[in-house]
């Protein structure tokens, strides 16, 4: 079982690797916290373009132009209570604002969003979240940056294998996201552009669950 389980974290691994996806593995939770807030300390900070500077303002006005820093801003809607206690300290320490909920208020400057994944699709390097709620959906959206955190033991070998699953996320009215690597788009000229529907990067952190905390 074990040796099938590493066969499937591989290639996921290679599956996802090729589209773009950081995929790292970690021992605990707590690892995945502590790495997703050093994406987030590591990255720059969002910024935000006001349109219509090209055109004469007034002073006040004027002021209101131009890349707006903002102070970095993780969203982590879903984790469980003992998970959002950790993380709520390690966000304080670095500074980073942390918000659960009300992300589309937000919506021009989430730095990171970090998710848990429901399951993994080996062999397209696929993330399948089940999202009961907007903030969930959004987190995995408008975010610069997605961090998911993905369970060894939840990966499949292909969609067929993880049916049923999908039935029954399906049976519902709720989203359900598959996210294989990062934002990625192209003109009529096929010039890929990464980022631009949603985040810039995905990182896919894979849990081993027998040391997991």
């Amino acid at each position: 079982m074990e040796m099938h389980r590493s066969g499937l974290v591989e290639q996921f691994r290679q599956k996802a690797d090729a589209v773009s996806t950081i995929v790292k593995p970690v021992a605990t939770m707590a690892e995945a916290l502590a790495y997703a807030v050093q994406v987030c300390v590591r990255k720059e900070a969002c910024a935000m373009l006001s349109s219509g500077c090209e055109y004469g303002l007034s002073d006040p006005a004027q002021e209101l132009c131009g890349l707006k820093q903002w102070e970095k801003l993780m969203a982590a809607p879903g984790l469980a209570a003992a998970d959002i206690d950790r993380l709520t300290a390690l966000c304080r320490d670095a500074g980073i604002g942390l918000i659960r909920q009300g992300l589309a208020a937000h919506a021009g400057g989430i730095d990171v969003g970090l998710t848990t994944a429901d399951f993994g699709i080996a062999d397209t390097g696929t993330l399948v979240l089940h999202c009961s709620d907007e903030d969930l959906r959004l987190a995995t959206m408008i975010s610069e940056v997605h961090v998911a955190v993905l369970r060894a033991e939840d990966i499949y070998p292909n969609a067929d294998a993880a049916a049923d699953r999908l039935a029954a996320f399906f049976s519902t009215s709720d989203y359900t996201a598959f996210i294989t690597g990062p934002s990625r788009t192209a003109d009529i000229e096929r010039v890929l552009t990464l980022g631009v529907h949603g985040p810039l990067d995905l990182h896919v952190l894979i849990l081993d669950g027998s040391t997991a905390s």
